[in-house]
């Protein structure tokens, strides 16, 4: 005997929520608004565009002068001896939109590995681990105004602090774009 399946008292076809509370309207409305099923031609140049222009693992290429934490910061070394700090672009994608960072101040001695900026999201709050040991020399200052810069381009106006590198061996302890684009596509799978 065929299944039947039952719609509780109150409840739309579309949802668990009851008609007078959805925020969509009333049940014809949203069966007004359904789009039916794309045709075999639309689904077949979506899947041949998928396949053209894949999405690259991390959402954006990763640029190949950085190094990485596997906790996800980058450091861009300077023939200056200093290294720019902030999060990969896999970070803030999985934080979502950020409302607020906490910058360290200039002069504050960084230690690898250790908490030196904070940065809030609409989901979370999470730690800036330094990637290397130094004194601060510079803090994105842009931040305090603008803390979704680092969604918009993590990798270049989303820098957060630039550190003075008192321990060059603590780059051998990085990764490179390559082993990093590895951790990141084990993690979604």
């Amino acid at each position: 005997m065929p299944m039947q399946l039952t719609t509780p008292p109150g409840a739309s076809c579309a949802g668990t929520v009851p008609a007078a509370l959805d925020p969509r309207g009333s049940e014809a409305d949203q069966k007004t608004r359904r789009h039916p099923r794309p045709s075999r031609i639309i689904r077949a140049r979506i899947r041949q565009h998928v396949i053209l222009h894949p999405r690259p693992a991390d959402m954006k290429e990763i640029p190949g002068d950085l190094m990485f934490l596997k906790s996800h910061e980058w450091a861009r070394v300077e023939d200056n001896g200093t290294a720019t700090i902030g999060i990969s672009d896999h970070a803030q994608g999985l934080l979502g939109d950020l409302v607020y960072v906490e910058l360290p101040n200039v002069g504050d001695m960084a230690q690898a590995g250790t908490a030196a900026a904070v940065v809030e999201s609409v989901k979370a709050a999470s730690d800036v681990y330094s990637p290397l040991s130094g004194e601060i020399v510079a803090v994105n200052e842009a931040l305090a105004d603008r803390p979704e810069t680092i969604n918009e381009d993590a990798y270049g106006d989303g820098w957060i602090f630039v550190v003075k590198i008192s321990d060059r061996n603590e780059l051998e302890e990085m990764l490179d774009p390559d082993a990093y684009a590895e951790i990141v596509d084990s993690e979604d799978d």
